[in-house]
């Protein structure tokens, strides 16, 4: 039997410190790094409990965790040079709630920039270039939980 990568389960493994990417434990989620960097910066919001949708979350849980994903995209924007922060809930392909929250750039064509960021080229989800990587991504990190914590 093959051992689970903390990819399997992405929420359990933020709820038991496996998940490599957890940046911090919020009121009403998990805040990790994305595995894409292609726009730096962009994060994931998971909720506390595995659930579908956010309609299957209470009002309380609710209200923490949409609160909790406006004041990451204000870090990002106090930690960037962002210019804004586009927020998506899709659950399209994933079958869990979840939050992208995408800092928007001036360097980015305006083609580019006006458009949802899922239609940039499919190869930044699977570029090894465009991949998180600890040892290059450490000094954003760490300034995106320092304005983090400030407002926090």
């Amino acid at each position: 039997m093959s051992k689970m990568s903390w990819q399997d389960n992405r929420i359990q493994a933020a709820i038991n410190g496996t998940n490599p990417m957890l940046m911090k434990e919020l009121k009403g989620g998990y805040l990790v790094f994305g595995d894409v960097q292609f726009l730096p910066g962009y994060c994931v919001l998971l909720p506390k409990r595995e659930v579908a949708s956010l309609n299957e979350l209470t009002l309380e849980e609710r209200s923490a965790f949409l609160l909790d994903m406006s004041i990451v995209g204000d870090s990002l924007i106090a930690s960037t040079s962002a210019i804004r922060i586009n927020y998506d809930i899709l659950g399209n392909t994933d079958q869990f709630l979840h939050a992208h929250i995408f800092p928007r750039y001036a360097w980015e064509s305006d083609a580019r920039r006006k458009m949802p960021v899922w239609l940039y080229d499919a190869s930044n989800w699977s570029n090894p270039e465009t991949a998180y990587h600890e040892h290059q991504h450490r000094a954003l990190r760490q300034q995106i939980l320092a304005t983090l914590n400030q407002d926090y």
